[in-house]
């Protein structure tokens, strides 16, 4: 289990920005007096842009290496996301085997949580991934002294 190590604060600009780009027409995203007349009484952040952030935040421990994202399943919501919501996150290794097809590689399947500020979880997946082995990857350019 990996708790990554960022938090992230999702502010007004992150979801209006993220929901116009991806022309998501729902005004529960972007009109804060429409908004207002829902039962939530204030503006749900964009779920793609939760799925997204949350995804981000595993790079670091699950995806760094990666030579494909193979997809994403069992996506659920089970807690809205709010302007101001901090969201944190952290995946658990479900399953990991060499690649058939690809002998530098192999695929490793995570279950990713990401959760606010008060501990609910606002969101799950399970990812599956294709990584290069170690030692596998193309080099990074480093400057030498």
């Amino acid at each position: 289990v990996y708790q990554h190590p960022l938090g992230r604060t999702v502010t007004t600009t992150d979801n209006m920005w993220f929901t116009l780009l991806t022309q998501n027409t729902s005004p529960i995203h972007f009109d804060h007096h429409y908004a207002a007349q829902t039962e939530f009484g204030k503006p749900l952040v964009d779920s793609t842009f939760t799925l997204a952030l949350v995804t981000g935040q595993s790079v670091t421990d699950i995806s760094q290496n990666v030579f494909a994202n193979l997809g994403w399943d069992e996506v659920r919501l089970p807690n809205p996301v709010f302007e101001g919501d901090t969201i944190y996150s952290q995946s658990e290794v479900l399953q990991k085997r060499e690649s058939r097809s690809r002998p530098d590689v192999g695929i490793v399947t995570v279950l990713t949580s990401g959760y606010n500020q008060h501990g609910k979880i606002v969101i799950t997946f399970k990812r599956t991934v294709m990584v290069y082995k170690r030692g596998k990857a193309p080099k990074i350019p480093r400057l030498t002294p």
